[in-house]
């Protein structure tokens, strides 16, 4: 599904184009929800314009809650160095200063996929959350495209903490579409989100703190891939981490016995450096 929205911003990205690359043009606010919104969905508002991506909301029906979804490029970093930014949790407790805690509980050593528990700063006076999700992650080379996902999840490794507020309601999908390969500077991405963070503010207050987050994120997390290319930091290689084939009951593993496997074939847990 995240790779079939990801071609219908593509088709339309004729609209939306700027004279070069990375710069998109503002079209009357009727025809880009229009186009923005595939056959049968709800119309999405922008409510952001930038030179590197332009940012959309919708409300989800019967909640207080919008979606968002991002569209945009960068040509100064290769799709795969933003991907493993993106995945490699300790390089992120590194460049992102709001994370208190940021840890992978489990790993399905089949699928690739990860348990993760994330704890974050609110802006003040709100209590810090703490969120607990299952990602997985797809590279898929014959269609020139990366796709992450995440949703949120119980997990018995991690109960409930009275000092933070739990983020039960959450959903994220990032694709990634090289405009040429995985290791040439220049792509596109679509980041569709939404959370629930159990703020008693208004939905209008939410979406400025989102709104006013966004930018900030991205730029970050910009910059952070900028110095992977740069050598100043080593960043795990996700995209040669294979699944090990395997079956039964021991397709799960903790990561601390995941780490300490040496049986020479590369799983989520064993992974090369970029």
């Amino acid at each position: 599904r995240s790779a079939q929205e990801m071609k219908h911003m593509e088709n339309i990205s004729s609209l939306l184009q700027g004279s070069s690359p990375g710069e998109y043009q503002r079209l009357d606010p009727r025809s880009e929800r229009e186009a923005v919104a595939a056959p049968g969905e709800r119309p999405w508002e922008m409510i952001m314009d930038k030179k590197h991506f332009k940012l959309w909301r919708r409300p989800i029906e019967g909640t207080h809650l919008y979606q968002y979804r991002v569209f945009g490029s960068y040509t100064d970093v290769t799709p795969r160095q933003f991907f493993n930014v993106q995945l490699d949790t300790e390089y992120r407790k590194k460049w992102d200063s709001l994370v208190i805690k940021l840890d992978v509980i489990e790993r399905d050593l089949a699928t690739g996929s990860e348990v993760i528990h994330w704890v974050t700063h609110f802006p003040y006076p709100m209590y810090s959350r703490d969120y607990v999700y299952v990602r997985r992650y797809s590279v898929d080379k014959e269609n020139n495209l990366m796709v992450l996902v995440s949703r949120a999840v119980e997990h018995p490794s991690v109960p409930e903490d009275p000092e933070y507020v739990r983020v039960r309601t959450y959903e994220s999908q990032m694709v990634i579409r090289p405009h040429k390969t995985f290791d040439e500077n220049g792509f596109d991405y679509l980041l569709t989100y939404s959370d629930n963070p159990q703020t008693v503010f208004p939905r209008y207050c939410v979406s400025w703190m989102v709104s006013s987050g966004m930018p900030d994120f991205l730029e970050k997390l910009h910059t952070a891939a900028l110095k992977a290319k740069k050598m100043e930091i080593e960043v795990r290689d996700y995209m040669s981490a294979k699944p090990i084939e395997s079956g039964g009951s021991e397709g799960k593993a903790s990561v601390a016995a995941a780490e300490h496997k040496s049986d020479g074939t590369c799983s989520p847990a064993q992974l090369e450096y970029a």
